[in-house]
């Protein structure tokens, strides 16, 4: 098994705590490519703003948008 050393919430502060919390309330849980994340702020930013930009609105409504992120993972035989 592979592991990923990650920044435990209890020691997260500053901008971490708060993608850590924003993250609790979005999904109930720190989805683990965040917490993958948490040891470079700057990659984890990064992350958010594409997520942001790929799942945060445009033309398409959110089912559609799932619906196509769930054929490309199946197609892609993404497991995750």
């Amino acid at each position: 098994m592979v592991w990923i050393a990650t920044v435990d919430p209890v020691a997260a502060d500053g901008t971490l705590e708060r993608v850590y919390a924003a993250s609790k309330r979005q999904f109930g849980f720190i989805p683990n490519i965040r917490r993958a994340l948490s040891l470079n702020p700057e990659m984890l930013r990064a992350y958010l703003q594409l997520s942001g930009a790929v799942y945060g609105g445009g033309p398409l409504p959110e089912r559609e948008r799932e619906m196509i992120a769930t054929v490309v993972s199946a197609v892609s035989e993404c497991h995750y």
